[in-house]
This record gives structure tokens, sequence and C-alpha cells, in this order.
């Protein structure tokens, strides 16, 4: 019978050890918002990942509408940045990318295009180790944690 009890009263615990939820980070354009869970996620050991086709998230963004982005401070506390993709006025994709934040300087930001310009897709990139020196091309490679995705629908 002791048993039994010590096993029952473990399971829970043994449950409660297990690992947090993944963060999640919040797209606001106009008065519409989404919250989007990883498409990729990392945990600390940068060994155990994750991938969720399903997590990036929709939204309708009109030309000239800021989009704010807001993550947790799970994201914050590290490296992390926004990589975007639009259409300029003339039809032609752009790529770009924000500035990289420093761990624990911001926990948003408003994404501005031009006026005539159309977001496509926005994502969110924590970074995980510091970086590296690929060897056969011999350029620094950033290794990406987590990210998450908005595709914005018209």
């Amino acid at each position: 019978m002791r048993r039994v009890l010590a096993l029952a009263l473990a399971v829970p615990l043994l449950a409660a050890c297990g690992a947090d939820a993944p963060p999640e980070v919040t797209f606001a354009a106009g008065s519409q918002t989404a919250v989007a869970g990883p498409t990729q996620y990392c945990q600390d050991d940068f060994v155990t990942c994750t991938n969720d086709a399903s997590a990036p998230v929709t939204l309708p963004v009109p030309p000239g509408t800021p989009v704010l982005v807001t993550v947790p401070a799970a994201v914050s506390d590290t490296p992390w940045q926004i990589v975007f993709t639009y259409r300029d006025g003339a039809g032609e994709q752009v790529d770009e990318r924000t500035t990289v934040f420093a761990p624990q300087a911001q926990q948003s930001y408003s994404l501005e295009l031009p006026a005539d310009a159309r977001l496509l897709v926005a994502q969110v990139q924590q970074y995980g180790p510091p970086p590296e020196i690929d060897e056969t091309t011999g350029e620094v490679v950033f290794p990406i944690r987590s990210s998450w995705v908005l595709t914005v629908t018209r």
C-alpha cells in the first residue's frame, strides 16, 4: 500500500517538473491581434528542438499600417530581431531585418514600412548560442534558437 501511495504522489510531482510551454509572440495591426506559438523552438540546451508547421498566424495588414510586435521576457532576455518581407509600390519584393535587439533592451517593436508598401511576412528570430565560423564557407553563422511567424492576408 505504501508503494502505491508513494507512486501516486510522485507522478504529479514529476509532471510538474516538465518543461514550461514555449513562449508566444503577439502581432498587432490596427485593432486586430494574433498570438503565435513558435514555428521552431529549442530548449535551453539548444539540442532539444521542435518544429510546428501549423504555428504561423495570419493577420490582415493594410498598406501603411504599422505592426506592433511584442515578445515575452523569455525572448527579450536574449538577442532577437525581426526579419520581414514586403512588396514596395512598384511591386518589387524587398527582404529586410531590424537591428538585433540586445538582451533585456526591448520587449516590443513597431514595424513601419513605406506608405505604399504591403507587408507579406514578419518573423521574430530569437538567437541561440554565440555565433560561430562555418569552416567550409568562412562565414559567420548566427544560430537561431526559436522563431515566430506572421503571414499577412489581404
